[in-house]
């Protein structure tokens, strides 16, 4: 019997039996060294590329709290974007999730600066239905450090197994009140990637990052994947042009959910948390 509801075993590349029952039972896990250091450094170029640019027109990047900024950009703005949504772990942990239908529709960046703070215990949009009634996941976000995480550099900290968390007191359906904190602090796990280092996980895992103790800056690159019922699309704007699509491999063509244009427009960023601008936490 497949491991995979309503999956055949043979569309995969990899077992990922294993990652799959940690996304249902932790909401997040890892694939260590699936990419160089080398790698690694080429994303660390091109996201400080996209940073600077963002800071310099209005609404190039939106503020996650202080000191900590979110930029979404297009797949041509990162040399290894094909690499990335094209690695056997990416594509297999997509499919076995998400089905064979899986849709990226998110590129971007986190970027907390020396001066960032803990952010609200949050997760990134309110639970779907499909979640809340079956218990099921619809869309996946993969994080990529750009850096070697060091403690004193606000790590990213999760709370394992509250993906399926719920309730009319979440502020915005996404922020659970101080009353919760208790839990959360209880199962917070601090994850600490180093360059090459993939992770996946529910979005819906309650999380946050904490405080930038150092004078360094910890990029994270984001990509998000939807399943079809998922609609985390509409808060998005990634596009490309006719010659990059044309030039993409047609199994990644087949899964990226964006408009392909003449010309990039920079993207003016509307993926705002209400809440992230608060102060310390």
């Amino acid at each position: 019997m497949s491991p995979y509801p309503g999956i055949d075993p043979a569309a995969l590349d990899l077992d990922v039996t294993a990652d799959v029952q940690a996304l249902y039972s932790d909401g997040i896990t890892a694939r260590k060294g699936a990419f160089t250091p080398d790698w690694a450094d080429r994303l660390r170029e091109d996201i400080d590329v996209a940073f600077r640019e963002a800071l310099e027109r209005p609404g190039g990047a939106v503020g996650r709290g202080p000191h900590r900024y979110y930029v979404e950009i297009h797949p041509e703005q990162l040399r290894g974007f094909v690499d990335l949504v094209d690695h056997p772990w990416v594509r297999s942990v997509c499919t076995a999730v998400l089905g064979p239908e899986y849709r990226i529709v998110e590129l971007g960046f986190d970027v907390p600066l020396e001066g960032a703070v803990n952010q609200p215990w949050h997760r990134d949009f309110p639970i779907p239905e499909e979640t809340r009634t079956e218990r099921r996941l619809t869309s996946l976000a993969f994080n990529v450090t750009a850096v070697d995480t060091q403690e004193d550099m606000g790590p990213f900290e999760i709370a394992p197994g509250t993906q399926w968390d719920d309730g009319p007191e979440f502020d915005h359906g996404m922020f659970p009140p101080r009353s919760l904190y208790p839990r959360y602090e209880e199962r917070a796990v601090r994850k600490y990637p180093q360059r090459g280092d993939i992770s996946a996980r529910s979005a819906l895992t309650i999380h946050r990052g904490t405080r930038n103790h150092s004078a360094k800056s910890r990029p994270v690159l984001v990509l998000g994947v939807d399943g079809p019922e998922a609609t985390n699309s509409d808060r998005h704007d990634t596009a490309v042009t006719r010659g990059y699509w044309e030039s993409l491999p047609e199994r990644v063509r087949r899964h990226l959910d964006c408009p392909v244009v003449d010309v990039l427009q920079p993207i003016t960023q509307k993926h705002t948390i209400e809440g992230l601008v608060m102060g310390d936490a």
